[in-house]
């Protein structure tokens, strides 16, 4: 498998985090930001949240803190659009995309895949693409109900530390999701596992991305 790496920047690293919900970015992406936090000391993680109550808020806070722990690392900007109704709001979500586009200037964005069948994630990530046209935009993926998972084209080897440093987030952050049926460890960490297999990790763990354009 060919291995690829982020060139070298004639500044800091500047990656864009998107997500529908207060969960999402640390269940998609939260190794890959742990392990490119350690790789680039300087880079400055923007985390974009489209809804949640203030605890919700206070647990994504609480997230960003454990897998981004150097100050300064992260910025959070928390929108309060209506979770599950997005398609109704598209309007307004797409001026808050806007903004993000004027105020920022990412190297690398992490959003929602196109394919997600829940209606605020698949939002998400066409606003995305509508939104961002020169830039590297990967979409994770996140396990539930709907089976929607697909075959992603890019992996990020993880090794067990950053897996587990994932894993420990979801849990110790994120109390009022404890009562769902696949809000479990081993949901997590069977996915990855997964993903591992299908990259060759040399751990057998790795988060998946869906690349759609790319040039070497």
């Amino acid at each position: 498998m060919l291995s690829l790496q982020l060139r070298a920047f004639d500044h800091p690293l500047a990656v864009l985090c998107l997500g529908a919900h207060c969960d999402d970015i640390e269940i998609g992406c939260g190794a890959t930001l742990a392990r490119w936090a350690r790789e680039y000391p300087n880079a400055h993680f923007t985390w974009a949240i489209f809804s949640g109550d203030s605890m919700r808020k206070t647990e994504s806070r609480a997230a960003c803190a454990q897998l981004l722990p150097r100050p300064g690392t992260c910025d959070m900007r928390l929108f309060e659009f209506r979770e599950s109704y997005f398609p109704s709001q598209v309007e307004q979500i797409k001026d808050a995309f806007e903004e993000l586009k004027t105020a920022l200037r990412p190297d690398v964005i992490l959003t929602h895949r196109l394919e997600d069948r829940h209606q605020d994630h698949k939002l998400i990530a066409e606003l995305t693409w509508n939104t961002f046209r020169s830039h590297v935009i990967l979409e994770y993926e996140i396990p539930k109900y709907e089976g929607d998972l697909g075959h992603p084209n890019v992996f990020i080897p993880l090794d067990t530390e950053e897996l587990g440093q994932k894993i420990r987030c979801l849990a110790d952050c994120f109390p009022s999701q404890r009562s769902r049926t696949w809000f479990t460890d081993d949901t997590f960490r069977a996915l990855a596992r997964l993903r591992g297999i299908e990259c060759g990790a040399p751990s057998g763990f790795a988060e998946a991305f869906y690349g759609r354009k790319l040039c070497l």
